[in-house]
């Protein structure tokens, strides 16, 4: 069966079906900048910790939930995980480190797309700066760390969502084992 483009309210539909009550997280539509923000920190007075996305985009959402996805327990008491981010304008050095630890996200964001058949781009998030330091490389390392995952197995919040993206967008993940990653994600 052929999936159909997911919008936003369904992507936050779906996540908070599965998440909401296990994990005490919730994903919404936030502002200019995504960011996590843990029950009752700054900005958050909820209850529930909160994953927020960009602009209402499917992509946003989905990437974001994929840091979430791979986020330790102590991380996610952190606002956005504890993570150091650099706005667009990076450096050279800096856009290496972005790139370095962006890999397995934008690696889980291309299944979690691939399984609510949203589009997927690589994003090198840096449109004023330096630019990406191996563009051809970064591309093909996310290629590498999607197929890794076939093998070793999606963390498991990613598969629960997959699991639910699957039955609700009509996706069948198990035929992603033949999918050429390399012209793919290239």
């Amino acid at each position: 069966m052929e999936t159909t483009a997911p919008n936003a309210h369904q992507i936050i539909q779906l996540f908070n079906q599965c998440f909401v009550t296990s994990e005490n997280t919730r994903l919404e539509y936030g502002g200019d900048e995504p960011v996590y923000l843990p029950a009752g920190a700054p900005d958050n007075a909820a209850q529930t910790h909160s994953i927020r996305f960009a602009h209402g985009y499917v992509s946003s959402a989905l990437h974001e939930i994929s840091h979430w996805c791979i986020a330790g327990k102590q991380r996610r008491l952190q606002v956005d995980y504890g993570y150091w981010y650099a706005p667009d304008g990076r450096s050279e050095v800096q856009q290496k480190a972005f790139e370095q630890v962006e890999v397995r996200p934008q690696a889980l964001e291309w299944h979690l797309a691939k399984g609510c058949g949203a589009a997927f781009s690589v994003s090198f998030d840096n449109l004023h700066g330096a630019g990406s330091v191996d563009p051809a490389g970064f591309k093909s390392a996310v290629a590498l760390q999607a197929r890794a995952f076939l093998q070793s197995g999606l963390p498991k919040r990613a598969q629960i969502l997959l699991n639910s993206f699957a039955e609700s967008f009509g996706s069948r993940p198990q035929c992603w084992q033949n999918a050429d990653f390399s012209i793919e994600l290239l």
